[in-house]
């Protein structure tokens, strides 16, 4: 069978397969610019001269050179994996949660002084952050009950039990950590657990920040799009991490939607590139939901088993040795519904009967545990977010090496099509 130039086209009418002519014109095309980049980069790196550069929507609307996307995960992505991924070709993205404000600002600026290429800063929109649910709303009844379970885990960790005081409401960070971004002007704000609304999206616009929205549901794409987001990310219920939802469902499963059924729809219902994520590991991954239609693939337990990932050893070890039924959707370590990998935390807590509190409260009760959990090494009591991907992850690599990697197997797998799917 003939080569053919372009055998795959993504709904933009980006080739997804070049023929090696085309190829060739493209790289002549890439490479000045690139080497231009990479020259004024601090820390810049050459990258994989035998990797083919493919490029979509996203690429073009977001400035970078491959459609990998690093998910802006708490208290793992930092300044060094974001500079990394960006170095790499891919858009790195920032944790701002929870952060303070001048911390916030000092983390942007050390991006910059690592990368000049587009990075991200990814913010929770959740209505239980703004401002942060008072814990004195709960009943005295729902919080004994809490806490009888989380004595269990105190005493086997050493951990006192909990005292008769309530704890305080935690610090309400969102609109300062908003006007920071505002204020810093990164390439990229990425908006999680809420919709950013159009007076957000028409700010960051006046200051030449484009805005990626993640959701879980078709609802909230058609949302974020009428905001005016430059770019939907679609949450499948493989992801890792939080459910990427509003407030609270009764049942994580209407927010759950695997990423086959769930991308094509949002894919017919927006107008922006959109983002595929969850379940994606590998070049197979991200050639397959090019072929559902995104325009890339945002990547967060693969990055997570990274070297430069702030995820602590017993994080990265667990998954190591994780298969994808390790994972479970839970809403005990937070009180909001999210995958991570099954311990004796999740799995006694849930099976106690004990009410959980509300969001980000059962966060801030039970903080001790975690806390102990890490300090003494011990992975059953500590959360651990992870994907159904983590049975695709067994080494720990660089950050730039998982997207060299990432994108050496699409070019592979799209390669080898013509040779398993013949057109007649």
């Amino acid at each position: 069978m003939p080569r053919q130039d372009r055998l795959v086209q993504d709904p933009d009418g980006h080739s997804l397969r070049e023929g090696r002519a085309a190829h060739a014109r493209a790289s002549r095309r890439q490479g000045p610019a690139r080497q231009a980049q990479g020259a004024g980069d601090p820390g810049a790196r050459e990258g994989s001269g035998d990797v083919s550069l493919f490029r979509t929507a996203l690429c073009e609307r977001l400035g970078i050179e491959y459609p990998i996307v690093q998910s802006g995960m708490g208290s793992v992505a930092g300044p060094d994996l974001v500079a990394e991924v960006c170095r790499a070709g891919g858009l790195g993205i920032l944790a701002g949660l929870n952060v303070p404000p001048d911390d916030l600002r000092k983390m942007i600026r050390h991006v910059r002084s690592l990368t000049n290429r587009p990075f991200g800063v990814n913010l929770w929109l959740h209505k239980a952050l703004r401002p942060p649910i008072d814990p004195t709303s709960v009943p005295e009844e729902t919080l004994r009950g809490a806490q009888a379970v989380l004595d269990r885990f105190r005493a086997r960790l050493g951990v006192p039990a909990a005292t008769p005081t309530r704890p305080g409401r935690g610090p309400d960070l969102v609109d300062a950590a908003v006007a920071v971004v505002l204020d810093e002007r990164p390439p990229v704000f990425s908006a999680a657990l809420g919709t950013p609304g159009p007076e957000l999206v028409a700010d960051c616009h006046r200051r030449g920040i484009r805005v990626m929205a993640m959701v879980a549901t078709v609802e909230d794409a058609r949302t974020a799009a009428a905001d005016g987001v430059d770019v939907v990310v679609a949450q499948g219920g493989e992801a890792g991490g939080h459910r990427s939802v509003d407030g609270k469902p009764a049942s994580p499963e209407t927010t759950s939607l695997g990423i086959v059924v769930l991308l094509p729809q949002v894919v017919d219902v927006v107008r922006v590139p959109v983002v595929a994520a969850g379940g994606i590991a590998d070049g197979r991954g991200l050639v397959a939901v090019l072929a559902l239609g995104a325009s890339g693939a945002l990547l967060g337990t693969r990055f997570v088993a990274t070297r430069e990932s702030l995820a602590p050893e017993i994080y990265k070890k667990r998954l190591l040795e994780s298969e994808s039924g390790a994972t479970t959707l839970t809403d005990v370590i937070t009180g909001l519904w999210a995958r991570a990998l099954a311990n004796t935390f999740t799995r006694e807590y849930a099976a106690s009967g004990a009410p959980v509190l509300p969001p980000l409260v059962q966060r801030g009760v039970a903080n001790d545990v975690y806390t102990a959990a890490l300090k003494q090494g011990d992975p059953e009591y500590f959360p651990m977010m992870a994907g159904q991907s983590v049975g695709l992850i067994r080494d720990l690599p660089g950050a730039a090496e998982v997207v060299d990697t990432i994108v050496r197997e699409a070019r592979a797998v799209l390669d080898a099509l013509p040779g398993r799917v013949r057109l007649s």
